[in-house]
């Protein structure tokens, strides 16, 4: 019997993604994820959440459910033979009235970039990959340098470097600091027509480009918003502050 519930996520550009789940034996959940392919590179395991709950959240974001699949070790996808897709299909009957499970704090996000643009927007995404990382690089000088070197510099340097279609995923643990995932964010709010960028959390949750909305993220790193609020403004992720002392300094005495 397949093991995996394979869930597929049409964009309005007629591009989708495809997610895939499954319980282990060990009461834990695997899911993986890509674009629609017959190879899901995205795979992350975690535990102390329902099946249940992961696949209505899904649901609710646009996933409709394909069929149940098998996919190797690879993240092959192999369908069941003699049997077709059919987007009418529903996954198995699933418990109606699930219990509370705690929401489980994170503890790593999982990227993909799906880059099949034309080649003018390539370009353009190359040029603002090196401006970010420069950015980023002036603003390491004068903070505290992470445990561990993110390789992803390179990788998103190399990618870009002859401005080709190309994917890529990864993942970001606390030890990497939280510069990387705000260099992600930063290119995901670019909104490049044909670059698809997602980042999810160890329980699939799809990150926003809203930092207020992602304390637990921030958490993650050790750090809060107002502790990385001057790099969020240079790369763009929030507005600047206005300094109403700084403006008054500058308006002359209109008292009679």
């Amino acid at each position: 019997m397949a093991a995996w519930n394979l869930y597929r996520h049409r964009n309005p550009d007629g591009s989708s993604k495809d997610w895939a789940i499954r319980s282990n034996s060990d009461g834990s959940i695997t899911t993986r994820w890509g674009k629609t392919a017959s190879c899901l590179p995205g795979v992350s395991n975690r535990s102390g959440v329902r099946k249940f709950d992961i696949e209505k959240q899904k649901q609710a974001k646009g996933y409709v459910f394909i069929a149940e699949v098998d996919i190797d070790g690879d993240g092959n996808v192999l369908f069941p033979s003699k049997t077709s897709v059919n987007t009418s299909q529903r996954p198995p009957e699933l418990d109606a009235t699930p219990q509370f499970v705690p929401t489980p704090r994170v503890e790593a996000l999982y990227w993909t970039i799906d880059c099949h643009a034309k080649q003018s927007i390539r370009v353009d995404l190359g040029i603002e990959v090196r401006r970010l990382i420069g950015a980023i690089q002036n603003v390491s000088n004068h903070q505290p340098k992470p445990e561990q070197d993110w390789d992803g510099w390179q990788q998103w340097i190399d990618a870009t470097l002859n401005a080709e279609t190309f994917e890529l995923s990864g993942q970001i643990k606390s030890v990497l600091g939280v510069l990387p995932w705000l260099f992600l964010l930063a290119l995901k709010t670019k909104g490049f027509h044909g670059v698809e960028i997602d980042i999810a959390t160890e329980t699939a949750r799809d990150l926003s480009v809203d930092l207020k909305a992602e304390q637990d993220v921030l958490a993650f790193f050790g750090t809060d918003l107002d502790s990385i609020r001057e790099t969020a403004e240079i790369l763009g992720l929030l507005k600047p502050r206005l300094n109403l002392a700084a403006a008054m300094s500058d308006t002359d005495d209109c008292w009679f």
